[in-house]
């Protein structure tokens, strides 16, 4: 067998492969047995017709059968032959095809690039470096308080914060349009559950009251017709409730499984312990975010696009699932949720993947059985029966596989901080733990 691969530019490969007429002809008497077996024809037993009957009853179909099974036999072997990994399915055309000939066909396919890491000492980080602090702890049970309030009606007029009931109706030039109607609508006025306008156009006024609140539609509102429009808002005010916070009490620390004995003081070094952890975590994430942005950045790619074409798929079905989308029709979600929407995502992770494999390889990581082990018993504490679920992990393999995984890149990330420069930033927990979009890899 014969094998050429050419490079007509970037990752792409063609690959062209010659088999001996031999093996064609061998291929093709296999798929004529195979049918002559199974021929049913008129004035002949089953498996007795003569082959030249056969072959010109079956001779075109175990002919184009036979091309297959030599593509399919051959294809890898020709990898093999000539040292390539295709990153994805290849597209074949049969050049050369003919009864006694041998057989030619050329194979169009993307590698991956080769990947030749920048010196890891190259890669710079910041550390945050926060302290728990007392007031941290009390922001911490005011929360916990604003969790367990209760309101009480009030005849003042209504501030943020407190929660109304109202009618409502609004209008766009004197007309009423689809959703602008509501009856016995509760709301707390400053928590962004409606448009800003409506919420703070009823502060200052007292239930019984009827008024009429400008509210204005932001230009990517969810309904198109209504975008960057304003509309009348008749509203009629029908009672208005202020929020009661909870004194930490008996009962208030009971129902956060403090005992009375430990009192408050159990309670502030119970969300002290709380608030480490989710700093330790924090902290874990950002370092990792940097340490994989500057690896990406000291180690540009050119990805194959077959392996992209790969990703966005996956990252489709896993924002569906975070959109809670299960009830969409599978073949609108493309529409819905188009491939550009993944098209950044899908290029990280792919460079990330190629790139922790190639650290890996390198510095010849393994994954930690105890480390795992750590990983999985801090999952388990996350709930009130550890046990259960460490077995649960356990009984499925998918999930065990998930966490080596997700292990594994914890132990790369690790290596890449200790190999990185590393300067530390003293910030508050507040600042740590402000919104920011999890590292995708």
């Amino acid at each position: 067998m014969e094998v050429n691969v050419n490079s007509p530019g970037g990752l792409r490969r063609e690959m062209h492969v010659r088999v001996p007429a031999e093996r064609v002809a061998k291929a093709f008497d296999s798929r004529l047995q195979s049918y002559a077996s199974r021929a049913k024809l008129p004035g002949f037993r089953p498996g007795k017709a003569p082959r030249k009957v056969i072959e010109q009853q079956y001779g075109e179909s175990a002919r184009m059968d036979a091309v297959s099974d030599i593509v399919q036999q051959t294809y890898s072997e020709a990898l093999q032959k000539a040292g390539v990994e295709p990153a994805g399915q290849p597209k074949i055309d049969i050049t050369v095809e003919k009864v006694g000939e041998p057989l030619e066909y050329v194979a169009h396919f993307e590698v991956y690039p080769e990947v030749a890491l920048q010196p890891l000492e190259t890669l710079a980080v910041e550390r945050p470096v926060v302290e728990v602090t007392e007031a941290d702890v009390d922001t911490l049970i005011e929360n916990l308080r604003k969790a367990r309030k209760t309101f009480e009606a009030v005849t003042r007029a209504a501030q943020a914060n407190d929660k109304v009931t109202v009618d409502f109706l609004g209008k766009i030039d004197g007309e009423a349009f689809a959703g602008s109607e509501g009856k016995d609508v509760s709301m707390e006025l400053g928590s962004s559950q409606f448009l800003p306008d409506l919420e703070n156009g009823i502060v200052g006024h007292a239930a019984g009251e009827n008024f009429v609140v400008d509210v204005h539609f932001p230009a990517d509102y969810r309904a198109e017709n209504l975008r960057d429009k304003t509309a009348q808002f008749e509203v009629t005010l029908k009672d208005v409730s202020e929020p009661k916070l909870p004194e930490v009490d008996a009962e208030f620390l009971k129902a956060h499984s403090v005992s009375g004995e430990e009192g408050v003081a159990g309670l502030r070094q119970k969300c002290r312990t709380a608030l480490e952890k989710e700093r330790d975590k924090a902290v874990t994430t950002k370092l990792k975010g940097q340490v994989l942005d500057a690896l990406l950045a000291a180690n540009p790619l050119e990805l194959p696009e077959v392996a992209l074409q790969q990703e966005i798929p996956q990252l489709r079905q896993e924002a569906a699932a975070r959109m809670n989308m299960a009830k969409v029709d599978p073949s609108k979600l493309g529409e819905l949720l188009p491939d550009a929407l993944f098209e950044q995502t899908a290029r990280r992770r792919v460079a990330l993947g190629l790139l922790i494999g190639e650290v890996i390889k390198s510095k010849g990581i393994k994954l930690d059985p105890e480390r795992l082990e750590r990983t999985l018993d801090s999952i388990a504490a996350d709930y009130e029966q550890p046990d259960q679920v460490r077995a649960y992990y356990r009984s499925r393999q998918d999930l065990m596989q998930g966490l080596g995984a997700m292990t594994l890149e914890e132990q790369v990330v690790d290596a890449l901080v200790s190999g990185a420069v590393v300067t530390e930033k003293v910030t508050s927990l507040d600042e740590l733990l402000k919104p920011q979009q999890a590292p995708q890899s």
